[in-house]
């Protein structure tokens, strides 16, 4: 089988490289990103400055990755809009978008499915099928700006699979999303989210990025994580807030804890009590999360009253919380949700 070099998921750089290597001049390199990651062209046909001889040599030989919209579906809540995605292999992904007060926020996915497990989570239903490039991460945000017709400001690596499971891809991702010469989002205006491995949050400190790291914490003892989490049975919740302070001392950037907060299991006044030492002592934000139901688990959504005893529990021990607006809670919110309904019940007719 030809492989064929994804010319979407190089950096301008590594970009000119293949172009001059192809005889081209160099200018076309920077011609060609411009029509890709600022136009957001769906076919070289498109780029009407290049010469119709290269554009056929592009066609040729360089498969463009473009998502294909399988379902959108619009939350008569809250208008937000969640986007079922066709790789070019025919593989699905889902992403979000998200409209607030600050501009438009796109939550993506890193991978085709998960495979760490975590046990409220639809993601990881049915495993990891193979980690997304560069380029299939920055066209969702693409394809949903084109869809829109508006300026996404904010993207968050919340969707399905775990970006630090995919760390290569996501650097490039990350680099050429706030690049100058693509979309240029703000770095600060960044969140990638991690259920926590501990070397790779080693490896994130140490690249320079000024983008927000969100931990997904979900439990603030050992044995209550591990009970939800299996990646907590490999890094203990010690090794956890060490990994947290290296990277806020190597960054400046404060660390958000996600906790979701799932009925009877992790919502006690002892598990606030305990949540609000851990984010005090390195300064973190709470993020409280009201889990959405998802059918093939058991788990289900602390009631109001609890969860407003357990924000009041940690904001009296002087942490900085929030409690996530529930968007698209009616249109399969949960990551993963929409992908496994439409492969259960669409796609078996």
């Amino acid at each position: 089988m030809i492989q064929h070099t994804d010319l979407k998921s190089l950096p301008l750089a590594q970009l000119k490289e293949e172009i001059v290597a192809l005889g081209e001049k160099p200018f076309r390199a920077a011609q060609l990103y411009e029509w890709m990651h600022v136009r957001l062209a769906d076919s070289w046909e498109e780029m009407s400055n290049l010469s119709k001889t290269f554009r056929e040599m592009l066609t040729d030989r360089y498969p463009l990755t473009v998502l294909r919209v399988v379902r959108e579906q619009t939350s008569r809540i809250d208008g937000t809009k969640k986007f079922l995605f066709s790789l070019p292999d025919g593989n699905l992904v889902e992403s979000v978008w998200m409209r607030y007060r600050h501009g438009n926020s796109v939550c993506i996915s890193s991978q085709v499915g998960c495979r760490m497990g975590c046990s409220f989570c639809a993601s990881t239903i049915g495993g990891l099928e193979r980690n997304l490039t560069p380029a299939e991460m920055l066209d969702q945000i693409y394809r949903i700006q084109k869809l829109t017709g508006e300026r996404v400001s904010n993207v968050v690596v919340m969707g399905s699979g775990e970006p630090l499971d995919n760390y290569d891809n996501l650097i490039t991702f990350l680099h050429m999303l706030t690049d100058e010469h693509g979309l240029h989002i703000s770095q600060r205006n960044v969140t990638v989210s991690t259920c926590g491995i501990v070397p790779k949050m080693y490896e994130l400190a140490k690249e320079g990025l000024q983008i927000t790291l969100a931990l997904s914490l979900h439990a603030a003892v050992d044995d209550k994580r591990q009970e939800l989490m299996p990646i907590a049975k490999r890094y203990r919740i010690g090794e956890l807030m060490e990994a947290c302070g290296e990277y806020y001392a190597r960054t400046g950037r404060r660390i958000t804890f996600e906790y979701s907060l799932v009925g009877g299991v992790n919502d006690t006044q002892e598990d606030a009590m305990r949540l609000s030492g851990l984010a005090k002592a390195h300064g973190c934000h709470v993020n409280l999360i009201p889990v959405n139901p998802v059918k093939e688990r058991n788990f289900v959504q602390s009631d109001r009253h609890r969860i407003e005893l357990f924000k009041n529990k940690l904001e009296k021990n002087g942490i900085n919380v929030t409690i996530r607006r529930e968007m698209g809670r009616d249109i399969d919110g949960a990551c993963g949700q929409l992908r496994r309904r439409y492969m259960d019940t669409d796609q078996k007719g």
